[in-house]
């Protein structure tokens, strides 16, 4: 008999649970308060709802320690090791700015104080030559000084040109380990083997400022696994979407910057394939933040191109997911002209809106829906946690009487500027990468998502929305759909004049064998894919397109099909391509793929026609109007409601605008708009 699975979302208000039983085919699903202080509590805590632990046979657990840590700037001291003459690269950063013309600006801190970085005499130069040997004393010399200092937890080690050749690192971090022993060492060869400086800096950097906490996370988190009695395959989420083990986490923290809303893209890809719909738009609208991503043809999309703020980059292969601060706990607050605004500051899980009763006290997005009679304060959590109704009322006429507004209008107007937010982030991922917001159909979910998804369908020009089963648990839900992946990049920097294939061949081959080898040390060896590609460029430009190849070798006959395609690439892309114009290669890449095994999910039957629970006033933009309540547990296949409407389930609370129709398909998703027939 095969172990079940649970996957498991850290989100910043709630942690959210779901399990799937291969052997019955059923799905639980639930969640509980995140507790920030230990995240491990809340996780722990979940896990009772289990009724037998020692039958888990596989764990996937998405988390945001490693984002938090950053951004509230609670890592590990960190000292920085670099080449004679470049220790000032992570404090010059870039020459551009947040904005031009505010001279209030101030550029972000890089996560090591200067007092801390250390220069070695070494030179490697850009065709991989040996300049000046590395001195093994100037090495000694910086790791006395980091011993005597005491405070310093972790190093990071960025040589010039160390990702066309790592001999200098790989000798440094010898050096480092004889003299420090304990200290853990990250190396921007094996972090980020990508050219540009500043950006290898700076990934390097946050790899090492994470390493100390997630070691400690990891451990700890092992040790209250196995008094839970879960001792089996236990595995945290990538950025990119994938999975490893506790200790290749502790090993290589920074690929989960991103990691807990990468469940809700790769949840999307399958929900597209059930659907028949071909390009997606998600939106992750949870209590502190909303995510937004494309799936397009049935495939996500990837980046490098991310700052954990504006000038801190993190390179590292990760799912294309915008977050603004937008979520069920944003508060209201009213600015220094008198407007009211939204976020992104937020109640989080404690004190959390004033409606938890848990001690806070400012107006939220949910004490707005709550007074607006969209969420049942008796029904919260399927009835487990009750919603106080008149103190999120209280708070909501707080702000109204400083605008002159009564509750109503006041929530009203609340929502509509989240809303507005949040329409912001939707066309970052459709409009601004020249995408029609009308060819896609956007899929919300989160706690809060279904709560919004008419009102976003309409003010983003979607004409079709679908809220999935478990939306409220949605991203752990895709945790238990992910495939095991590995992401390998190498910088070459040769030109389509003077290309050797040989060198490229061998570095592909490379990058090939070391992500298998990296998937085979987790335990995949079956189910095998391999995706290669070249980011490439024309000679001058600035930035590169990422070309697939579908080969192994460049040759004679393959080479020129590279060229080929980048040339109706970047003409798709721009409007335009120049075909005799010499060509920059930059970066080749391989993904490997261990494909895990799918669950397979029932239908639910062919309804009778859907018929409410009760009725009770919901304010719209249009009014108050006595609005019907329907059980969603109780739909089935064919079933269809026209607006306005309510549809409750324990996690979450699906809106019907007036008019707006709505129709339930073979396994339970709600379509909405054009795909449901109007």
């Amino acid at each position: 008999m095969a172990g079940y699975l649970v996957g498991i979302d850290v989100g910043g208000t709630f942690t959210d649970f779901v399990s799937y039983d291969p052997n019955t085919r059923a799905v639980d699903v639930w969640k509980n308060l995140t507790t920030p202080k230990d995240p491990n509590e809340g996780i722990v805590t979940g896990l009772g709802h289990v009724k037998d632990p020692s039958g888990i046979g596989n764990m996937r657990l998405g988390t945001t320690i490693a984002t938090n840590a950053i951004l509230e700037r609670k890592g590990a001291i960190v000292a920085y090791i670099t080449t004679e003459g470049f220790r000032d690269v992570p404090f010059i950063q870039r020459g551009n700015r947040r904005s031009h013309y505010d001279i209030t600006w101030v550029k972000p801190k890089p996560l090591v104080k200067r007092r801390h970085c250390f220069e070695v005499r070494e030179r490697i130069m850009s065709n991989g030559e040996v300049q000046t040997p590395l001195d093994p004393e100037t090495v000694r010399a910086a790791a006395k000084a980091i011993k005597a200092d005491g405070s310093i937890e972790a190093v990071a080690v960025n040589l010039l040109f160390s990702y066309v050749s790592p001999e200098h690192e790989r000798e440094v971090k010898k050096i480092l380990e004889q003299e420090l022993p304990g200290v853990p060492v990250s190396l921007s060869y094996d972090v980020l083997p990508k050219w540009k400086e500043y950006e290898r800096a700076s990934t390097t950097l946050a790899d090492a400022y994470v390493k100390p906490l997630v070691v400690r996370y990891s451990k700890t988190l092992k040790s209250r696994l196995k008094d839970k009695g879960i001792t089996d395959h236990v595995v945290l989420i990538k950025s990119n979407g994938g999975e490893m083990t506790l200790d290749a986490a502790a090993n290589a923290p920074i690929q989960m910057t991103v990691s807990g809303p990468t469940g809700g893209v790769i949840a999307a890809k399958h929900i597209a394939k059930l659907c028949n719909v071909s390009h997606l738009v998600t939106l992750d609208m949870g209590g502190t933040s909303t995510d937004c991503a494309t799936v397009i043809n049935g495939r996500e999309n990837f980046t490098t191109d991310f700052e954990i703020e504006f000038g801190v980059p993190i390179q590292i292969p990760m799912i294309d997911i915008r977050t603004i601060g937008a979520g069920g706990g944003s508060m209201a607050w009213i600015d220094k002209g008198g407007m009211l605004r939204v976020g992104p500051q937020s109640a989080g899980a404690s004190p959390g809106p004033a409606c938890y009763m848990m001690g806070g006290t400012e107006a939220t997005v949910t004490d707005a829906n709550v007074t607006l009679g969209r969420i049942n304060p008796g029904n919260f959590l399927g009835g487990a946690m009750k919603l106080d109704a008149a103190a999120a009322r209280k708070a909501v006429e707080t702000v109204g009487k400083k605008l002159g507004r009564s509750a109503e209008e006041t929530a009203l107007a609340m929502v509509r500027i989240a809303n507005n937010n949040m329409v912001g982030a939707l066309r970052s991922v459709l409009i601004e990468r020249g995408l029609d917001p009308r060819d896609f159909a956007l899929l919300a979910f989160g706690g809060a998502g279904p709560l919004h998804i008419n009102d976003l369908m309409d003010d983003a020009g979607i004409p079709s929305g679908i809220v999935p089963n478990y939306p409220g648990q949605f991203s752990a839900f895709g945790f238990i759909m992910t495939d095991a992946r590995v992401d390998t990049m190498r910088t070459v920097q040769m030109t389509s004049k003077r290309f050797d294939q040989a060198r490229a061949t061998e570095v592909l081959q490379s990058l090939v064998a070391s992500g298998l080898e990296d998937l085979k040390a987790q335990g995949y060896t079956k189910n095998i894919e391999v995706h290669r590609s070249v980011e490439l460029r024309y000679l001058g430009q600035n930035y590169e397109l990422e070309v697939p190849i579908p080969f192994d070798r460049f040759d004679a006959t393959t080479t020129p099909k590279v060229w080929e395609a980048f040339h109706q690439l970047h003409q798709a892309r721009f409007g335009f391509n120049i075909p005799r114009e010499i060509i920059e290669v930059i970066t080749i890449k391989a993904t490997v793929v261990s494909l895990t095994e799918k669950p397979a999910f029932k239908t639910i039957g062919k309804g009778a026609g859907a018929k409410p629970l009760n009725k009770r006033p919901v304010t719209f933009t249009s009014g108050t109007v006595e609005t019907p309540v329907y059980d969603r547990g109780a739909l089935k296949e064919g079933d269809a409601i026209t607006g306005p409407a309510v549809i409750e389930e324990p996690a979450s609370v699906t809106v019907l605008n007036p008019g707006r129709k709505l129709k339930v398909d073979a396994y339970g998703n709600l379509l909405i708009g054009k795909l449901a027939g109007e």
